[in-house]
């Protein structure tokens, strides 16, 4: 996988078709504009390219912290502070638009693959990494696990994902409320409790990315296409109402129907066997 690891983030195989990328820059996976870029591009390109990855596993190499969020001394490289030396603040607050909406789009990545992405969290998630996990399809937390929407304390908002996702994912707008306005920890429990995770491993980094692999080969088993186009629909059914949805639902379906992963499960059902099937994708980039 030397093809899509860099500086800061490693990636492995270690599994066929399970990709787990983990974020490596000591000491405490401080997101500077160089390392949000690498991240984004990663999952960007695994898609481009058409690797034939079928569900990813996303850690921390260090087991003591997920990441400690946004590089304080790299943040006016975040398009986070507008100078006050601009000769025109309306246009420094364009730039400053632009460079979020890039910082958006990257953390977004995940969403994006037509493979899952397991996040599979240990130590302290703070800032950042509440943005991060929320693009995730599956989230599973050590129980050593502690979370903390940190913006309001360093002054600003949450304008990466946090509260776009997590009223959406909870359902709990009182708390997302609470906890963004306090910026108080909140522990795995408690983020299994609202929904935010939904499974609680007992120890620490080792035994919450055991069982998110183990997850990960379960779901690489199964159909590509069936996988890819169930995680566009509940995606979309999120977004949209059930009516459009079950259209969309349609739509979507008249063509995913027409795949040979259905004969190949069905004949693997008779003979006793698991079904193999077909990258989802033709590889534009060979392996290395």
């Amino acid at each position: 996988m030397s093809q899509y690891s860099s500086k800061w983030l490693k990636v492995s195989e270690p599994f066929p078709h399970v990709l787990h990328v983990e974020l490596a820059r000591a000491p405490v996976n401080a997101f500077s504009v160089e390392f949000w870029k690498a991240y984004g591009k990663l999952f960007d390109s695994l898609t481009e390219d058409g690797y034939d990855v079928r569900a990813l596993v996303l850690s921390s190499a260090f087991p003591k912290i997920f990441t400690a969020g946004i590089d304080l001394s790299d943040l006016s490289g975040q398009g986070a502070i507008v100078s006050a030396n601009s000769p025109d603040n309306a246009r420094a607050a364009l730039q400053t638009r632009k460079q979020l909406l890039a910082f958006q789009s990257a953390i977004g990545a995940p969403e994006r693959t037509p493979f899952p992405v397991i996040a599979a969290l240990h130590g302290h998630v703070i800032g950042l990494g509440v943005d991060i996990i929320g693009p995730c399809d599956i989230r599973f937390a050590a129980s050593n696990t502690s979370f903390i929407i940190k913006e309001v304390d360093v002054g600003l908002a949450p304008d990466i994902g946090t509260l776009a996702f997590l009223p959406k994912i909870t359902g709990n707008h009182s708390l997302v409320r609470e906890l963004t306005y306090t910026s108080r920890p909140f522990s795995a429990a408690e983020a299994e409790k609202f929904g935010l995770v939904s499974k609680v491993v007992v120890g620490g980094r080792e035994e919450v990315i055991k069982e998110s692999l183990e997850l990960a080969k379960v779901i690489a088993a199964k159909s590509p296409v069936a996988v890819a186009s169930a995680k566009h629909l509940i995606t979309h059914s999120r977004d949209h109402t059930v009516a459009e949805n079950l259209a969309s639902t349609a739509a979507w379906n008249g063509a995913a129907l027409q795949t040979n992963d259905i004969a190949a499960n069905l004949q693997a059902a008779l003979k006793k066997q698991k079904a193999s099937f077909p990258p989802l994708a033709v590889p534009t980039k060979t392996k290395l």
